[in-house]
């Protein structure tokens, strides 16, 4: 039995599964609000597929819902319920939850990033624009002089290794020390080093068959979904051009990690850390190593590049951060010294659920166009979070990769190529962008191309160091010959820039606004409720929905020519800048918005740098799309003009087409070059969590650490969620070594029986910090007994057509809803109800079926009744049906059921006869 608090604490990283469809509606026939039917705390009518049972708010999927690294959310309107935990076949998902805070039920909404499950969030959102060019995407990008995805001229091999498995912090079962060695045989010296780290799907499967399970260890006649052999086409590449590579196995973790509050995360970037340790002891000790190790040439530790799928994505953000700023003892899974320096991470389709990139590491992350499992892309937040954290240095890339989506860039999630059962995650056959037969879609073999393209880009860069390969990545609108028509358009943050424009710092703005990112408020958001579309700039932190300092500018216009400016507090510096680097949103499908920029200096001189032209990218119906381009104007205009560059006052952006909308991200000097980077130790800030009793009155007031380590002094963001408004407060926080952010967190006690209530809070670094454990809060367990039940009946005997009723009641208000059920069971004597003896609506309510015939008890689901919060009573009834037919006595047997704690305890024990009406 999982509790509210525990509920909301998952929607932070808790079970995480995504849509390999969108969902139908339930095979579940919705209820009226009959007594007893599931309904909303107020008796309105469910949603179809939805129901209550048993303190748990159940949603029900005719098809699996697939296994991957996006969050399934329930949400009520916009705000986030928790993350429910799945049946074993993935179809159902069950919340517990108080009905009285679920709110109106007709809002009810399953989610997995921007895709809606349920029936009600099929189809494309309203008002989405759609151009006739939609279907043939502009033209790919000039190519580059330089191609990293071109085999290399060394010899390779591979092999695999399987080692004892580890135990990790919170991990019930061992997790599999297994990975798949690819690497040269005959380049001089030690070689660069690359680890791939998968994401999360299935984990075991049967032979033959298409099902798929979360198991851990395989059940016996399963076999393990190898996952880790899906980059072999990545490791191959690499190992030609003379990297060391190896892909390792978290089936373990994955099994398991929904009862992590981070996802896993910490737990992966254990497992990474604790191959790498591997490896640098078979570096100092190589007759130790496995046979597959010893026959590749020996790897250089201190040049490793780390590369995550998917939730492996987080993870190996994770294992960088952790490898610069030690995580507690207590949570780690390795303990040992760090014998390897991490030069840089690839991060693919990747999860980021508490917004915290380790912002000292250079990083490319890739973003799948037609991303069906983690569609909100938000991955982007390592490049947008990582702003101000650190030193500032580390290129921090974006690929967007239009047509390719979530599960083929590993080969053992691609059907055709996967062992075991495989599915395309944006199979939506609707869709212009991303079915199959569209244009603009990548086959399986086309993105893993490309894909292992932009790998090698990093790769090159990060661990070798060429300065060739880096307008590739950086926005500088140029593509990798190897990666074919794909269209792939990149920006970047970090590197050689410097700061002009961040809205998040003071700004004023004419002709436009400054927006809020996250935010309830219709006049201050960026985009409001009633505009289609998302951005994955705008990915939510959590279940929090309000960020203050999280901003951009927003500007719309109805014709050309009234400058939007730009006016930061303090004025800033482009001296040694080569051009002005925007990053700019327009609307998805629309084409050839221009701007012409400008600058102003303190004297008041002000020259014309240039125009740009924007274009949105091809909108698909679930991946978010309103995604930032990169645009340059050179600075040679300011220079001969005579602009003062070290003193610039304002930025503006001149619309020149007739109509248009944007978004304004920031505003960046750039100059070329990849800067070398250096370890940051930052304070790092972990949170804890404590569990504490409400006691029976009075009010206790907790506090929760926010334990630093490390040298020096930051600033975070530090979110508190109420439990009973689910509303959040943010405040910013300043943080030193050796010290802690402590939250304090009253607690009202009382004698009234509840559920477990969570207060949870979240971290996110600000300025000069490294934030591992960003998750925690108090947990107020309930130490009250539960209120016994006891059922009277108001009208057990009556005519066919008549309503048989019972009156329940508690011995005692509760400040929750309690929930009772009512299983239906055999007569031992006489003649039972059968389906045919009911009503047809009251049974359909319940989930059940009058065809074929048959006692009433077998096949029928049972019922629930309601307790609300602070209500004593509620009402039984079961409404008959007549007929012509000449019938003895009917009966009816329940038994009432209840939870006592987490435990189902026998109730009362209610019959009920049925007579047939008096003939004329």
């Amino acid at each position: 039995m999982r509790q509210a608090s525990r509920a909301l604490t998952a929607a932070l990283a808790v079970v995480a599964l995504a849509a390999s469809a969108p969902g139908a509606a339930s095979a579940r026939p919705a209820a009226d609000s009959l007594p007893g039917a599931p309904s909303g705390a107020s008796g309105e009518r469910l949603p179809e597929g939805w129901r209550f049972e048993g303190g748990e708010l159940v949603w029900s999927s005719p098809e699996p819902v697939g296994m991957g690294g996006a969050l399934v959310e329930f949400r009520s309107q916009e705000r986030t319920l928790g993350v429910p935990a799945p049946s074993a076949d993935h179809r159902t998902f069950r919340l517990r939850v108080d009905r009285a805070r679920v709110g109106p039920v007709g809002e009810l909404r399953v989610v997995a990033g921007t895709r809606r499950l349920d029936a009600a969030g099929t189809g494309r959102a309203p008002g989405q624009r759609r151009s006739p060019a939609e279907t043939a995407p502009p033209a790919p990008l000039p190519v580059h002089s330089v191609d990293p995805g071109v085999p290399g001229e060394y010899r390779t091999t591979s092999g695999e290794y399987a080692l004892k498995p580890v135990r990790l912090p919170g991990y019930k079962e061992p997790v599999e020390m297994r990975a798949t060695v690819v690497g040269p045989t005959d380049a001089p010296g030690k070689r660069p080093f690359a680890l791939f780290l998968h994401g999360r799907a299935a984990t075991c499967y049967q032979p033959g068959k298409d099902a798929l399970g979360m198991e851990w260890p395989c059940e016996p006649g399963h076999k393990e979904v190898p996952s880790h052999r899906g980059h072999l086409h990545d490791q191959e590449l690499l190992a030609s051009q003379g990297y060391v590579t190896v892909s390792i196995s978290a089936n373990g973790i994955n099994a398991v990690d929904n009862f992590a509050a981070d996802a896993g995360a910490q737990a992966r970037s254990s497992l990474v850390r604790l191959h790498l340790a591997r490896w640098a002891e078979w570096g100092a000790k190589p007759a130790k190593a496995p046979e597959a190790v010893r026959a590749v040439d020996p790897a250089d530790l201190s040049k490793v590049l780390l590369v995550g799928h998917s939730r492996g994505g987080e993870g190996v953000n994770r294992a960088a951060l952790d490898s610069v700023s030690p995580p507690p003892r207590a949570e780690d899974g390795y303990r040992g010294p760090v014998g390897w320096r991490i030069r840089g991470t690839v991060l693919i389709g990747p999860t980021l659920f508490g917004q915290n990139p380790a912002p000292d590491v250079p990083s490319v992350t890739i973003l799948p166009g037609c991303d069906g499992d983690v569609s909100d892309l938000q991955g982007q937040m390592y490049l947008d979070a990582s702003r101000g954290v650190g030193r500032g240095t580390a290129l921090h890339s974006a690929v967007y990769m239009v047509g390719a989506n979530h599960n083929y860039f590993n080969t053992e999630w691609t059907p055709g190529q996967a062992e075991a059962p495989a599915f395309d995650d944006a199979s939506d056959h609707e869709d212009p962008v991303c079915s199959v037969n569209a244009k603009s879609r990548l086959s399986a073999k086309h993105q893993q191309t490309a894909g292992t393209a932009y790998v090698a880009a990093a790769a090159r860069l990060f661990l070798t160091g060429d300065d060739r390969v880096r307008p590739l990545l950086d926005g500088s609108g140029r593509r990798a010959p190897s990666a074919g028509a794909a269209r792939v358009l990149t920006h970047a943050v970090g590197g050689r820039r410097t700061p002009a424009i961040l809205p998040d710092a003071p700004l004023s703005v004419t002709n436009g606004r400054v927006c809020q990112q996250i935010t309830t408020s219709e006049t201050r958001a960026c985009r409001t409720g009633s505009e289609p579309g998302r951005s994955p700039h705008f990915a939510p932190w959590s279940f929090f929905e309000n960020e203050p300092g999280r901003n951009a500018v927003r500007a719309d216009w109805a014709e050309p020519g009234a400058p939007v400016r730009l006016t930061p507090k303090r004025a800033f510096s482009l001296a040694g800048s080569e051009a002005l680097a925007l990053r700019v949103i327009v609307p998805p499908d629309t084409r050839g918005t221009r701007l012409d920029i400008a600058v102003t200096d303190t004297s008041g001189k002000r020259v014309r740098l240039g125009r740009v032209t924007v274009d949105g990218l091809p909108g698909p119906r679930w991946t978010a799309a309103h995604w930032a381009s990169e645009v340059r104007v050179p600075l040679k205009a300011a220079a001969a003009a005579g602009v003062d560059l070290k003193r610039i006052r304002s930025l503006e952006l001149t619309p020149r087409s007739a109509s248009g909308e944007l978004w304004l991200m920031d505003a960046w000097g750039w100059r070329p070059g990849t800067p070398a980077v250096r370890p940051a130790a930052l304070p790092r800030v972990d949170i804890g969590r404590l569990k504490v009793e409400e006691g029976d009155s009075g009010t206790r007031t907790y506090r929760v650490p926010v334990q630093v380590t490390g040298e020096g002094t930051g600033v975070i963001k530090l979110a508190v969620l109420d439990p009973d408004t689910y509303r959040s407060t943010v405040r910013t926080v300043k943080v030193k070594d050796g010290g802690s952010a402590e939250t304090e967190i009253t607690v009202r006690g009382n004698s009234r029986y509840d559920i477990d209530l969570g207060h949870e809070i979240a971290v996110k670094a600000v300025r000069g910090t490294a934030v591992g454990g960003a998750i925690g809060g108090v947990l107020v367990e309930n130490d009250d007994p539960m209120p016994t039940v006891t059922v009277t009946p108001v009208a057990d005997s009556v005519t066919e057509g008549g309503k048989l009723s019972w009156k329940a009641a508690l011995s005692e208000p509760a400040d929750t809803t309690v929930e009772t059920r009512l299983d239906l069971l055999p007569v031992p004597e006489g003649t039972e109800l059968s389906t045919k003896d009911v009503d047809k609506e009251w049974l359909a309510g319940i989930g059940g079926d009058a065809d074929p015939e048959r006692p009433l008890s077998r096949d029928t689901p049972s019922l629930w009744v309601a307790f609300p919060e602070g209500e004593t009573s509620a009402d039984v009834s079961v409404p008959t049906a007549a007929d012509t037919l000449t019938e003895p006595e009917e009966s009816l047997r329940m038994r009432m059921s209840y939870l006592k704690g987490h435990e189902w305890m026998e109730g009362p024990l209610l019959t009920g006869g049925v007579m047939d009406a008096p003939r004329r």
